[in-house]
C-alpha cells in the first residue's frame, strides 16, 4: 500500500468519525451525553433552568455542526496527492489531538462532573494522534528506503 493510500485511508476513517459524531451531536445531544458520560452526569450537563438548557443545546448543536464540517473538510483533503502537504497535514493533526488531550488534562479534570471521564477521552485523543504518527513514520520510511 502506497503512502497516498495510507493517507486516504486515515483521512476517510477520521472523517467518518467526525461526520458521525457531529451529526449525532446536532440531532441526539442528550443521548450522546448519556453514552459519553452516563445518565447522572448527562442530566447535570443539560442545565437546570429552561434558559440554560436552550443555551447548552444551541452550543452543543453548533459544536456538532463544526465537527461535521471538519469531518467533511478532512474527507476533501483525503484526495490530495502531494506528499509534502500530506506530511504537513498529518503533523498538524498530531498537534491538534495532543493539544486536545492536554486541554482535557488541564481543564476537564477540574470540572467535577467530568472528572471521571477525561482519562478515557484523553486516551482517545492520543490514539487518534498515534494514527497520524504511524502515517508519518510510514511515509518517512517509504521516502528514505
Amino acid at each position: 500500500m502506497g503512502c497516498y493510500s495510507c493517507f486516504f485511508l486515515i483521512c476517510v476513517l477520521h472523517s467518518a468519525i467526525a461526520l458521525t459524531s457531529g451529526a449525532l451531536m446536532v440531532f441526539y445531544t442528550k443521548e450522546i451525553f448519556i453514552i459519553g458520560h452516563g445518565i447522572e452526569t448527562a442530566s447535570k450537563l443539560q442545565g437546570s433552568t429552561p434558559h440554560d438548557q436552550l443555551l447548552i443545546q444551541t452550543s452543543d448543536s453548533f459544536s456538532g455542526l463544526l465537527l461535521f464540517t471538519i469531518g467533511f473538510l478532512v474527507f476533501m483533503v483525503s484526495s490530495v496527492k502531494d506528499s509534502e502537504f500530506q506530511s504537513f497535514f498529518a503533523k498538524g493533526c498530531v498537534l491538534l489531538h495532543i493539544s486536545m488531550a492536554i486541554w482535557r488534562f488541564c481543564f476537564e479534570r477540574e470540572v467535577e462532573d467530568l472528572a471521571y471521564d477525561w482519562p478515557r477521552h484523553a486516551v482517545g485523543d492520543i490514539a487518534l494522534a498515534i494514527s497520524w504518527v504511524f502515517f508519518l513514520v510510514y511515509s518517512w520510511g517509504e521516502k528514505y528506503d
